[in-house]
């Protein structure tokens, strides 16, 4: 006889449907997520850089009494007029003198400086003379060095020279910037062709004839923020100013609100001239932004493509 087969029966198996794993996020939740990161991490940057300039707007409508109370965000007991009337009256006017100082310092300085500046990026991007990169090379060790370190080096060759306490002691220090004859040489090699200077050569124009007529006007988006950089830098410069000048006439707006604000805690009356000199002198670098911006934009954007 055959073996007998024994029929082993088996219980159908029940297919087992598991849970889909997750998947990614669908894109448009991420954009919107980085979006809103993005956007409120801009929003958090502008609150931070407007809140001292609010706190100034508003201050400078308070009297003494609302500045010492706590108050200074709100516009009840506006007095900007009287504030101002007392600033212009107050020791003949000399807030005023302090402006027109340093517009002088600024205004001039930044001008000259720039001029400077391009033309020396100018010539070391454009002519080949011998040493021309170990004497660049001295030129960024000068953009490592603080401008506090050379204050008192400065101030004795002023006095070597007999400039100290004059217009001069401020405005021939700032006539060199090593960081704007780097950014000049950046700019001249990315805006000027060599072709159109050989061009005008031909046509027999001179070097400084080249240099005014066709290297300055394609350089101009570097010219200005040239020129914006030191022009704010010179205006908020404080230090130089402290160590050249001791005759008030002279001093600048940074140095005659530190006098000011220094006799404040014996004088509160002090409070509200300070808080509205601050004011005004914000104006002109709003000025200068606002007025120069498209050629500082077209510079920027010009730099980024090449």
């Amino acid at each position: 006889m055959s073996p007998s087969r024994s029929l082993t029966l088996t219980r159908p198996r029940t297919p087992v449907h598991d849970s889909p794993a997750p998947g990614p996020r669908p894109r448009s939740t991420n954009v919107w997520l980085s979006k809103a990161a993005v956007n409120g991490a801009l929003v958090l940057a502008v609150v931070y850089m407007l809140f001292p300039l609010v706190w100034l707007v508003t201050a400078a409508t308070k009297d003494a009494g609302g500045l010492l109370a706590g108050d200074a965000f709100s516009f009840e007991g506006f007095d900007l007029g009287g504030n101002l009337s007392r600033l212009a009256a107050y020791n003949d006017g000399i807030y005023f003198h302090w402006y027109a100082n340093s517009l002088l310092y600024a205004g001039l300085g930044a001008l000259a400086c720039s001029l400077i500046s391009v033309a020396a990026g100018y010539a070391f991007d454009k002519y080949d003379f011998r040493g021309k990169e170990k004497l660049f090379g001295l030129v960024l060790l000068g953009v490592l060095v603080p401008s506090t370190a050379l204050a008192l080096p400065m101030y004795l060759l002023a006095s070597e020279v007999g400039i100290v306490n004059t217009y001069w002691a401020v405005l021939i220090p700032v006539l060199v910037n090593p960081f704007g004859v780097y950014l000049s040489r950046v700019f001249s090699s990315g805006y000027i062709p060599d072709e159109a200077l050989e061009a005008a050569r031909i046509d027999g124009a001179g070097e400084l004839r080249t240099f005014w007529s066709i290297g300055l006007r394609m350089i101009m988006p570097g010219f200005v923020t040239v020129f914006l950089f030191q022009f704010t830098a010179i205006w908020n410069n404080f230090f130089l100013p402290l160590v050249m000048l001791s005759d008030q006439k002279l001093y600048p707006l940074s140095l005659g609100l530190y006098a000011w604000n220094s006799n404040a805690h014996a004088e509160p009356d002090f409070y509200p001239l300070v808080v509205t000199g601050s004011l005004l002198a914000v104006v002109p670098l709003v000025v200068a932004f606002v007025s120069l911006q498209r050629h500082w934009k077209a510079g920027l954007t010009a730099g980024s493509v090449k």
